[in-house]
């Protein structure tokens, strides 16, 4: 097991917090105007991102009692009704729930990101990472040796469906913006001499698919002033 890796509740998957109607706000105006920079789906993922549209919708009708859940709309828990486009499974999957969801498929020996609705990237671009294994996707992440790369593989190998893992990672920025593709040496400084007032945690969960077996990585973000 990886360090900081622990089994997971299905019940607790998605969350709703406090900053649930700021951060779909934003989701929503990513998705508007860079819809590009924050939505890819290859024709690889396509099957898995339409399994996990359905999946979500069923999760959030059992274990989310602030949605109300119908066919074709639903009722989020700031009030904001989104329509259930299947033609567009990532796009409306960006605009029910605060996480991001990065679709994994094993092609060959690796999983590869298939599909991804990613409105907060900490420091990496999807445009950079859309289908490509996931060796590549750490480059070029210091720690992200062979043993760990072996590890990593040997985790999405090994998560079962209904039995889901979590972990969270820690991040100091300079700049409190969601939305940051550039990479972590480029943009990390400010006026005050480069402190970097603002800690940015990830709350990440793997889990299975049943269907397509796909390996769903997912990412919410919480970001806390003067930590």
């Amino acid at each position: 097991r990886l360090p900081g890796i622990a089994p997971l509740d299905p019940a607790d998957w998605l969350m709703v917090d406090d900053a649930f109607g700021a951060q779909m706000a934003e989701r929503e105006r990513l998705l508007r105007e860079r819809r590009d920079d924050v939505l890819a789906v290859t024709p690889e993922g396509r099957a898995a991102a339409e399994e996990l549209l359905e999946f979500v919708l069923d999760w959030l009708a059992r274990h989310s009692p602030g949605y109300d859940v119908a066919v074709d709309r639903i009722r989020r828990p700031d009030g904001v009704t989104v329509q259930v486009d299947r033609d567009d499974p990532m796009g409306t999957l960006g605009h029910l729930v605060q996480e991001d969801l990065c679709l994994m498929e094993k092609q060959g020996d690796e999983h590869v990101l298939t599909a991804a609705v990613l409105c907060f990237p900490a420091s990496w671009r999807l445009s950079d990472k859309i289908g490509r294994p996931l060796t590549t996707i750490h480059v070029p992440v210091e720690v992200y040796d062979d043993a760990l790369a072996r590890r990593v593989q040997r985790l999405f190998d090994g998560v079962q469906v209904e039995r889901p893992l979590w972990r969270f990672n820690a991040l100091h920025y300079a700049d409190p913006a969601l939305f940051q593709p550039e990479t972590r040496d480029e943009p990390r400084t400010d006026d005050a001499g480069g402190a970097y007032p603002y800690l940015r945690s990830e709350r990440q969960c793997v889990l299975r698919l049943p269907r397509t077996r796909a390996c769903v990585f997912s990412i919410h973000t919480f970001l806390l002033a003067g930590a």
